[in-house]
């Protein structure tokens, strides 16, 4: 694998990281951590519905398996935050390999995966909303308690870092995907999932493993979140908010793409906080930008921003390995 092609993850992480060098506003620090705990889901949706091409509605599923795995286990049995964290993960993957399991064997594709993934992360949450485990409507709400051992910190910047530090390994995890056999028959199965598998390609096992790793990933996401606001309820964890922005992240930045989740996210949520700025606290003006963008990109960008970079200045996409 070149090394050039992970030379622009180095650059932005290092950009973002310097950030609370800059400001030590509270506003900027929850635009940030807010922006890179969605950026991360949207990287975990970019596996399963970007390189491969199984399009998913409803991320929310993992989102919200990651959040109240690791808030149950905290609030009911006074698991360290760390463990609780690692035990999200391997959570959010098994919600991930069953629902694959289900549907890919099933042989549901296209629209029709797309809605059963919507139907599952909507049980969820129907479910959460009436569960005592998961405290009902009312939520679960963890204990204050700052210190690393909690994933806690007394500093704003801190867990910005931290989260940053999780969004670079997901950028890490999917460079290292598209350099690889196993990447190369994602996009097989993306292109033509009958040619790949009459070529000797597993579908079933590629596509398992690429919503296992979705899964868990978007499961980080969710603990991210947890330890963040200390909170979390079943129109939170589960909520078509967090698939719809896991969704559109990597649409507007350049689907299937390492960097695209991440340019999206920052895009999207730019705008969005520039409009409230220029616009007042006008309710909803941010879902109007995120609805422009979207049409703009659907109109004029299909393959998103990274794309158009593709497209226009091809000699400088192919020197930042995009």
């Amino acid at each position: 694998m070149k090394l050039q092609g992970y030379l622009p993850i180095l650059v932005v992480t290092a950009l973002l990281a310097v950030v609370p060098f800059l400001s030590n506003s509270n506003t900027l620090y929850n635009f940030m951590v807010t922006s890179l705990i969605i950026a991360l889901a949207a990287q975990g949706w970019n596996i399963l519905g970007g390189v491969a091409g199984q399009t998913s509605f409803g991320h929310a599923l993992f989102f919200g398996v990651g959040c109240y795995t690791a808030a149950m286990l905290q609030f009911h049995f006074g698991i360290n935050a760390w463990l609780a964290f690692l035990m999200a993960l391997a959570a959010g993957a098994g919600a991930g390999f069953i629902v694959g399991f289900l549907s890919f064997r099933a042989g549901l594709r296209g629209s029709y995966f797309a809605l059963i993934t919507l139907a599952f992360a909507e049980l969820m949450r129907i479910l959460a909303n009436a569960s005592e485990w998961t405290g009902g409507a009312a939520g679960l709400l963890l204990k204050l308690d700052p210190g690393f051992a909690n994933m806690q910190f007394a500093s704003r910047a801190s867990f910005m870092w931290l989260a940053l530090a999780f969004v670079f390994v997901g950028l890490l995890i999917s460079r290292a995907i598209a350099g690889s056999r196993f990447g190369a028959h994602l996009v097989a199965v993306r292109e033509n999932e009958d040619a790949a598998r009459a070529l000797g390609v597993d579908v079933l096992t590629v596509k398992l493993k690429a919503i296992s790793l979705s899964g868990a990933m978007t499961a980080a996401a969710g603990v991210l979140y947890v330890q963040n606001f200390l909170y979390i309820d079943a129109n939170i964890g589960f909520g078509a908010w967090i698939s719809i922005e896991a969704l559109l992240a990597p649409l507007v930045g350049g689907r299937g793409l390492v960097l695209g989740p991440l340019i999206g996210t920052f895009t999207l949520h730019g705008l969005g906080e520039l409009t409230k700025t220029f616009a007042g606290r006008v309710p909803g003006i941010d879902l109007m930008v995120f609805a422009v963008v979207l049409i703009c990109v659907v109109a004029f960008a299909s393959d998103g921003m990274l794309g158009l970079l593709r497209r226009f200045a091809p000699r400088l996409a192919k020197r930042i390995a995009l």
